[in-house]
């Protein structure tokens, strides 16, 4: 399998894989739309369901495929952390040979495993980076794709900006690069493309799209919040990240006083709450969401919002 994005990706988007929010219908919607979608594995909780959303990825996307042969779904993508701790580390991986998605992110961990595994099939290996350093490394063990997440990103977001992270890398790499941080709309897709990105990596405006996994209380708490609602802290999971105020305050704590890092009231071992689940996350991007939306009015949008950007551009060149 060789992947090939030339006819079947209609907006160069990448939905971020989004821990506890993305879904296997998210991303089949999002194929289907002619992005690419994506998921944590874990979010599914067991092997077991990980594999019954393989079977369901794989199927649906099949079938579509067969039904459009001229309108071909994006390929799909998955997010496996290549962190020691992760638990279901070989299990996973088992899984990703035997199913073969086609781009899979890896994230806190050496991606050397992971890039002899889908090398093996034919597939493509990104790598989120929050810096020089780590994108260095990145690059040095093989990958195809760095993710830049920058500042304002949702969960653990980096702290550069996007204009000159994305300028230093470009002065050693020539892969796939892909932009993070802040991104809502076409004309931010649009831009991304502009500073030399291959995609834009989006999540926090998917983040309240039907098929996604968070609650209702999540998608109205977006919807009433700004960046001025957001605290980035290291708290909660160790490594710094963007959350969401209103839902500190909603766990009964006070987003001004709490506390350093490794306090043992967050600990894994001792804690009251747990990141992701009681407190939300979300990016500077958060002030675009006005309402819910399926999948596809998202990228629909987004969409009508590219064209008329290139529109204005041409126009403007000529």
């Amino acid at each position: 399998m060789v992947v090939n994005f030339k006819d079947t990706v209609k907006l160069p988007v990448i939905m971020a894989p989004m821990f506890l929010v993305s879904s296997p219908k998210m991303v089949i919607e999002g194929c289907k739309a002619g992005v690419i979608g994506s998921f944590p594995l874990l979010n599914a909780r067991t092997g077991a369901d990980l594999e019954q959303w393989f079977e369901q990825i794989t199927t649906e996307l099949a079938e579509f495929n067969a039904q459009n042969p001229s309108n071909q779904a994006a390929p799909w993508a998955v997010n496996f952390m290549s962190h020691p701790s992760n638990h279901r580390f070989e299990e996973d991986l088992q899984l990703i040979k035997k199913y073969q998605p086609p781009i899979v992110i890896s994230s806190l961990g050496d991606p050397s495993p992971v890039v002899s595994a889908v090398h093996s099939y034919g597939g493509l290996v990104f790598a989120d980076v929050i810096n020089l350093f780590f994108a260095q490394k990145a690059a040095d063990k093989g990958v195809d794709g760095l993710i830049l997440v920058c500042n304002g990103a949702g969960g653990h977001a980096g702290t550069l900006n996007p204009m000159a992270f994305i300028g230093a890398v470009k002065e050693f790499w020539n892969g796939y690069t892909i932009l993070s941080g802040c991104i809502s709309n076409g004309k931010d897709i649009l831009a991304a493309e502009v500073l030399g990105a291959d995609f834009a990596f989006i999540g926090t405006r998917f983040i309240p799209a039907h098929e996604s996994l968070a609650s209702e209380g999540y998608d109205q708490m977006l919807i009433e919040s700004s960046m001025d609602d957001l605290i980035y802290t290291d708290v909660f999971s160790g490594v710094k990240a963007n959350y969401l105020k209103p839902s500190i305050v909603k766990a009964g704590l006070d987003p001004n006083n709490l506390g350093e890092k490794g306090d043992l009231s967050y600990s894994r071992e001792n804690r009251t709450v747990k990141a992701w689940k009681d407190i939300w996350s979300a990016g500077q991007g958060v002030h675009s969401i006005k309402k819910t939306q399926s999948t596809v009015e998202i990228i629909t949008e987004m969409k009508e919002g590219y064209s008329e950007a290139r529109n204005k551009l041409f126009v403007a060149q000529t």
